[in-house]
């Protein structure tokens, strides 16, 4: 292996960065060759906030570790956390109507995309969907809608057939692609006739019907199971403590308990049913909540773990949960990003908080809300999301890739379910995420959260290296 003075690679570095050898005559060149790629045995993949590279394959800007004084990012193999789940997006109602009303052609290039393994794909490993409709679907449903007035104790009524149209049959195709995606499942509200306002906005669930809700669960998984669609976990309800969207519905920290503990851990057990219950799935600026919830014995018997968004809090408040219940997991389930954008901004603050700094503190999963919209951002319930950007842009069957897609790309593509997460040391210019994956490969997530050019090192017992990074550029290294 070569090695470099340090004002040498100061040079090659500077030169590298500013199309420096293009620009000098034959007699200003300097004397050694640059070391490669190849050479270092790293692969190097860069997203810059200008485009010009996007989970780009680079063949400069890495080499061979030698003498200096730039920070070092130190990985720990030997430090091992929690196992990841995987990556990806939520598949809104929406989402799926858009996908399904594409061409054959067009609809089954940009499944394969996103949830291939290939070359070009971006494997995605990681879903989320509504139980009933979320506020991006094009209408409000639930899977037991009965005349005002009326009842169904029995769920006689029950069905799942405004999901048959859309949202299964795109699953289907999903699950054609990758067999072993993880799906997680959600509801916005309970029916209307179930709730203290017979709303879909707001209210609570009324207690004498916590027993027909939780055989709601039991009849929705089953239902799903049918079609051939495995539901790995559920969140009991979708911000409990948001009364806003069209629809939602409010879930005390003492109701959860209640209904997780007295009635659908009972059901899902009497059903034989393995699908993990998570609770919360709210921000985490209220820790009592899920704290609340796990502490209760009853109900912390029938509970996986706990799920967040980040709309208020702090996102290492997702450790104070897993301190305060290390045998219990942490989730991230939901962040939007506000239409129309901000390229350079999203993936700054996304890597940052999320794809960083969530598994940083525990989680075992990270997601993007929403995979698709139209380019007026539908479709939506009248008093749903009127701002959220999809992952992607679908306008017939036109394509076009959003922040998320490539934030979610830049990791999922390169971490497979199942890699452990493992130690390295943070740094405030550089933070950083590093995972041994189950074929024994070394992955370091790097992004450079400063607004100049960074240069630093990786040491990795493999090959450390030193490498460059432009300012609020992410890199992906596999060693």
């Amino acid at each position: 292996m070569k090695l470099y003075t340090l004002n040498s690679m100061k040079f090659l570095m500077f030169a590298l960065s500013f199309s420096f050898f293009s620009a000098c005559s034959d007699d200003e060149m300097p004397t050694y060759e640059p070391p490669t790629q190849a050479e270092v045995g790293v692969d190097f993949y860069m997203t810059t906030p200008d485009k010009s590279s996007l989970i780009t394959l680079q063949d400069n800007n890495i080499f061979p570790l030698s003498d200096n004084n730039n920070p070092t990012i130190s990985i720990s193999e030997n430090d091992t956390f929690q196992q990841m789940d995987g990556f990806g997006f939520s598949l809104t109602g929406g989402s799926a109507q858009l996908i399904n009303n594409m061409s054959s052609g067009a609809r089954s290039n940009l499944l394969n995309e996103l949830f291939g393994n290939g070359a070009d794909d971006i494997a995605t490993s990681y879903l989320r969907i509504s139980i009933g409709a979320s506020d991006l679907d094009a209408n409000v449903f639930s899977y037991n809608d009965v005349p005002a007035g009326q009842t169904d104790v029995n769920l006689d009524n029950f069905s799942i057939n405004p999901d048959m149209a859309n949202l299964i049959p795109v699953l289907q195709e999903i699950l054609a692609i990758n067999p072993n995606i993880k799906i997680l499942a959600t509801p916005w509200s309970a029916p209307t006739w179930m709730k203290t306002n017979e709303n879909s906005v707001g209210g609570e669930l009324r207690t004498e019907y916590y027993g027909t809700y939780a055989n709601y669960f039991v009849k929705y998984i089953q239902a799903m199971e049918a079609q051939g669609i495995t539901i790995d976990a559920i969140t009991v309800q979708n911000e409990p403590e948001n009364p806003f969207n069209n629809p939602s519905m409010v879930m005390s920290a003492a109701q959860q308990i209640d209904f997780i503990g007295n009635h659908l851990g009972a059901a899902f057990a009497n059903a034989n049913i393995t699908t993990k219950i998570i609770a919360f799935d709210h921000n985490p600026d209220n820790t009592n909540y899920p704290i609340a919830v796990l502490n209760n014995a009853n109900a912390n018997s029938y509970i996986d773990g706990s799920a967040f968004h980040l709309y208020a809090g702090q996102i290492n408040n997702l450790s104070l949960v897993h301190n305060a219940h290390p045998d219990k997991n942490i989730y991230f389930t939901e962040q939007w990003i506000e239409a129309p954008g901000d390229f350079q901004e999203d993936i700054r603050w996304h890597f940052r908080e999320l794809m960083i700094g969530a598994p940083r503190n525990w989680s075992k999963n990270v997601l993007q809300w929403n995979l698709a919209a139209n380019p007026s951002n539908g479709p939506f319930t009248d008093g749903g999301c009127t701002a959220c950007l999809g992952a992607v842009t679908i306008d017939g069957n036109d394509v076009t890739r959003n922040s998320a897609y490539y934030i979610v790309a830049q990791v999922a593509k390169f971490v497979p379910v199942n890699s452990t997460r493992i130690g390295s040391n943070y740094l405030t210019d550089l933070p950083n995420v590093a995972y041994k994956t189950p074929s024994g490969k070394i992955v370091v997530i790097v992004l450079n959260n400063t607004d100049t050019q960074k240069n630093f090192n990786i040491n990795v017992q493999a090959e450390p290296v030193s490498t460059v990074l432009p300012a609020g550029s992410v890199g992906t290294y596999v060693w």
